[in-house]
């Protein structure tokens, strides 16, 4: 069964191919993690997934989603981190932190609060983009970043790199999908610029290209450093697995060592064919084209599925989230539909 075989990559080895996504919580205080933070991260750790990912952490305060999204923009972060980065590590599981900067769709309040845009004098931002153009009527207007503006994010993603390092997380993820601003940047449906950074191709992807650089070169050279794309805009004109695959060329010379494959999310209201591994092929056309490790998310639930995706070779790992919500011992439960056994926490051996 190749889901419970390890994956090595540089010098890191994970247990299995089974990673848990990111998945905002809304439930942080000023950026910072809390005890609900712990429960949530260091549960799925228990459950026997080899990889625990963080929410998008925002590397600037501008750059949260949500007033209540976690960050690492603050060197005071990093002690809130810190213990749950070393229980992740004590239960046998890969702490990861996805480094994150929401763009245009930042300045909203909590999914169930409505998730519609925050004012400034209500505790909100103005956000930033690559173009002054809202996300959708529900948005606030962002602010067309100036050059040097960019310049200052790719510092603040390469010291936030720093801060999830001393914190003790093992891998980073550039969150570089789902409408968010480096996806904002290389996709031509948001990013109406006529300088160096929008326009052709190579000045779409100078962004991300330019903060994958920064966070490799500070990133330890045994450690793997994750980016996360959206492989299509599910849009005629919009980005599609083509420049996708041009793209995880480039951030494989770079140094990246494995691309999160996702989808859409940088315009509203498009038509996705949503479904079980319905993005399972952009993993597999990456992987195959370019060489590069990848991940596959997106309806994955069942423990068949999951091995037929990695045995195949769609993708090195899979990464589940909302059956992880759904069920934090996952991992455990497909290791007993697979016939596979796994070591649970000597706390629970009696119960196996």
């Amino acid at each position: 069964m190749k889901l419970f075989t390890p994956l090595r990559l540089r010098e890191l080895e994970f247990k299995n191919r089974i990673a848990v996504s990111p998945m905002c919580e809304y439930s942080a205080k000023d950026g910072h993690p809390t005890t609900w933070h712990l429960v949530h991260l260091g549960s799925r750790a228990v459950g026997g997934a080899a990889l625990v990912m963080t929410e998008a952490t925002g590397v600037q305060a501008a750059g949260r989603i949500s007033p209540a999204d976690t960050g690492i923009y603050l060197d005071a972060h990093v002690d809130s981190w810190r213990p749950i980065a070393a229980f992740i590590k004590e239960q046998g599981a890969v702490p990861g932190m996805q480094l994150a900067h929401s763009g245009r769709k930042g300045s909203t309040a909590a999914p169930w609060l409505g998730g519609k845009a925050i004012a400034a004098n209500e505790g909100g931002w103005t956000p930033l983009a690559p173009s002054a153009v809202p996300f959708d009527n529900t948005y606030a207007m962002p602010k067309e970043m100036t050059v040097a503006e960019i310049d200052q994010v790719v510092r603040d993603f390469e010291t936030a790199a720093k801060r999830a390092l001393d914190a003790g997380f093992q891998v980073v993820e550039i969150h570089a999908a789902h409408g968010y601003l480096l996806h904002e940047f290389y996709s031509p449906l948001s990013n109406f610029r006529n300088d160096e950074y929008g326009g052709s191709f190579e000045n779409r992807i100078r962004l991300v290209s330019r903060v994958a650089q920064a966070v490799r070169d500070l990133w330890p050279a045994g450690l793997p450093v994750f980016v996360r794309i959206s492989a299509t805009d599910w849009k005629e004109g919009g980005w599609d697995i083509r420049q996708s695959v041009e793209l995880c060329h480039k951030l494989k010379e770079l140094g990246v060592d494995l691309i999160d494959v996702s989808s859409a999310g940088v315009v509203p209201g498009v038509s996705i064919p949503v479904g079980p591994g319905y993005q399972t092929d952009f993993s597999a056309a990456i992987r195959r084209e370019t060489g590069i490790a990848t991940g596959a998310v997106g309806m994955i639930s069942e423990p068949e599925q999951a091995e037929t995706i990695v045995r195949t070779g769609q993708a090195d790992i899979v990464l589940l989230a909302r059956e992880m919500l759904r069920d934090p011992y996952w991992p455990r439960r497909a290791a007993r539909a697979l016939g596979q056994k796994i070591k649970a926490p000597v706390q629970y051996e009696r119960a196996w």
